[in-house]
């Protein structure tokens, strides 16, 4: 089993949150900065970089920080929990594969001032984190009934947004608007470039457990937070996506036992105060 290729490393910040998902999540208690370099150090990440990545989300609102005597503990926040659980969503409770798909489409369409350079970039990133491709200039679209009112409501859109529910009508070439709104290809590269680095799924290579479940985690959420779950019957014959979900489920059933003993072993925590 490999690591991660620098082409698709890791960010600092995305290990520590999934780190925190897996851990700490609904236990409200706070981890201290010692802990987390230890863990960060069997992944590969420099002492260093472990500080800078909890100042930084302490500063972006991500974490809390709180002082236990001469140590120093961080915890997750309202914010961060809301990230969490949607990732977990993500990886556990959501099938790369969409094979139940009714036949709608979620619309939405938006105007901006052209000064708004900021909100726009933000928008149309949070809509490809929510599977919307840019069907045209300004209109998006999404297969189901995709969610998007806190995607709106937070960035205070609301009266530049407009969605709807649709379907197509018959004669619409559907395979060629999948082609020409997303990167099939990149997003099937994508599938088999994981199924590449995690190809020999066994925890009998000396690899560290918990490192290998932080970094397979975070791996796999990166790649299906680029896959927009397009209706199964309109993707290629052989999509990877059911064989990657397997490869990722089965190396992190490998793993996930020894890894929630070294992370108990490692972990100095402290009821996160009020």
């Amino acid at each position: 089993m490999e690591t991660v290729s620098e082409d698709t490393a890791v960010r600092p910040q995305t290990l520590m949150l999934n780190f925190f998902g897996l851990y700490l999540l609904g236990r409200d208690v706070a981890v201290s900065a010692t802990s987390v370099i230890d863990v960060f150090a069997r992944a590969g990440v420099s002492e260093h970089a472990a500080r800078s990545t909890l100042t930084r989300m302490v500063n972006r609102g991500l974490l809390v920080r709180q002082r236990h005597g001469r140590a120093m503990y961080f915890g997750l926040t309202e914010r961060s929990e809301r990230i969490l659980r949607d990732g977990e969503t993500r990886l556990w409770k959501t099938s790369p594969v969409n094979d139940d798909w009714d036949g709608v489409w979620t619309l939405l369409g938006f105007s901006l001032p052209e000064s708004w350079q900021k909100q726009r970039h933000e928008l149309r990133a949070q809509l490809g984190w929510a599977g919307f491709g840019p069907l045209f200039n300004g209109l998006w679209i999404a297969p189901g009934h995709a969610e998007v009112a806190e995607i709106v409501g937070s960035l205070g859109l609301e009266s530049h947004v407009k969605v709807f529910h649709a379907e197509t009508v018959p004669g619409t070439d559907v395979d060629q608007m999948i082609q020409e709104t997303w990167d099939v290809g990149a997003v099937a590269a994508r599938y088999n470039a994981f199924l590449e680095r995690w190809r020999e799924p066994g925890g009998e290579d000396g690899r560290d457990p918990l490192a290998v479940k932080l970094l397979l985690a975070c791996d796999w959420l990166q790649v299906i937070r680029a896959d927009p779950r397009l209706p199964a019957v309109h993707l290629p014959a052989g999509w990877p996506a059911a064989t990657a979900d397997a490869r990722f489920r089965h190396v992190d059933g490998l793993v996930v036992a020894a890894a929630a003993r070294i992370a108990e072993q490692l972990m100095d925590v402290r009821p996160l105060l009020p």
